[in-house]
């Protein structure tokens, strides 16, 4: 089975520090996947600094073919010495997933990783070797479909030191509550968020050191192809909706010229909705064969302000935004976030007419514009993306 390694990490800064000291590196290639959690040294400049170099060296060296060894090895002659302390390091940890689901783990200093199998907190086999005069704990596991890997900084031990808990939260208790709080329905970005919110909560609201939560989810490869607008020449209509219609997976069409000309060359009845759902956004329709069919360049603008605010909300609003609602927008932007791993933009550069009318918003006419800023967003995300331009 083609599996897809859905990644997603979110960090809270040590309080009274404008930037995080951990660092998350993520590359996908057609073969795999990979993610890097670094923890630089102390807070702050020095331990940003320290945090992005270790991540991305390792990040940018393996998927460039090098060996764990190389890669250590380079950090340890790169990084600069801190004068205080007089060592110079980052603390991380490294996961390379296969489309097979065949996964490889490094460890160093880091809290354990822990593996939920079937939503069940399962213990694996660790062994240790020594690179470049440094301890790293190495594992090999077999990931299937729903499985989760959860991997944390030392900020998540430290929670509620000196505050609630003289020892902090401890390893022992992060993993009872991911017993008790994160079930296999939940995706990364939510496990993330869940145990950071319990971190905010331990340390009072003022992080008494930075603390990043990284998430892999293993799914099923489900691509989705979006259709949005007609083609400049006529001609190349059935090529483009041959194109939709035969790629895997789910598919959406955007714009009302857009489904008519789907409708036509499918033979499938266009059946458009009249209820609003939300009035900032425009109705729904149906037809066979085709997952969601939306207004064009509105709801797609909708989408892209959604997945925004999802993806920059504050963590005092993390558990109160979800993709549930049912308005078209909502629907794409969860469709592409949580229902799919991969999204192919069918992109037509047809001029619309009701785009040139000087009274409309000015965005109706950066249709391509909102596309790519869809595309980079969603790619940034983890997504593999893909346009094509008609």
């Amino acid at each position: 089975m083609d599996l897809f390694a859905d990644i997603a990490y979110e960090s809270l800064h040590k309080y009274g520090e404008e930037l995080c000291g951990d660092k998350v590196e993520f590359t996908r290639t057609d073969d795999f996947a990979l993610a890097v959690l670094a923890d630089g040294l102390g807070s702050g400049v020095k331990a940003n600094i320290l945090s992005t170099l270790t991540s991305k060296i390792i990040a940018t060296m393996l998927s460039s073919g090098a060996t764990l060894d190389e890669a250590v090895d380079t950090i340890a002659s790169t990084l600069p010495v801190c004068s205080e302390r007089g060592v110079a390091y980052s603390t991380f940890t490294i996961i390379h997933v296969d489309n097979d689901g065949k996964t490889y783990l490094a460890e160093f200093d880091n809290p354990e990783l822990v593996y939920l199998k079937d939503g069940v907190v399962t213990p694996f086999d660790r062994r240790e070797e020594t690179m470049s005069g440094k301890q790293i704990f190495i594992s090999e596991l077999q990931l299937s479909e729903g499985d989760m890997l959860i991997t944390f900084s030392d900020g998540v031990v430290h929670a509620g030191v000196g505050s609630l808990m003289d020892l902090g939260w401890q390893y022992d208790n992060i993993v009872k509550f991911i017993r008790e709080n994160i079930t296999g329905q939940m995706s990364p970005l939510e496990v993330a968020r869940k145990i950071l919110l319990a971190v905010n909560t331990l340390y009072m609201q003022k992080c008494g050191d930075d603390s990043t939560v990284c998430v892999v989810k293993m799914k099923q490869n489900t691509p989705v192809t979006i259709m949005v607008g007609p083609p400049v020449d006529p001609a190349s209509d059935e090529i483009v909706v041959k194109k939709l219609m035969e790629n895997p997976g789910k598919k959406v069409v955007c714009g009302g010229t857009t489904s008519q000309i789907v409708s036509k060359l499918t033979g499938k009845e266009l059946k458009v909705s009249i209820d609003y759902e939300n009035p900032a956004v425009p109705p729904t329709a149906t037809m066979e064969g085709i997952d969601l069919v939306t207004e064009g360049v509105l709801t797609l603008g909708k989408a892209l302000e959604i997945i925004k605010t999802l993806k920059d909300a504050p963590e005092e609003k993390w558990d109160t935004f979800t993709l549930n609602k049912k308005d078209g927008a909502t629907r794409l932007a969860k469709m592409i976030l949580e229902e799919s791993t991969q999204v192919h933009f069918l992109v037509g550069r047809a001029l619309n007419p009701a785009h040139q009318n000087p009274e409309m918003p000015i965005s109706l006419g950066l249709k391509l514009n909102l596309i790519k800023e869809l595309a980079a967003l969603v790619s940034s995300m983890g997504k593999k993306v893909k346009l094509d331009y008609f």
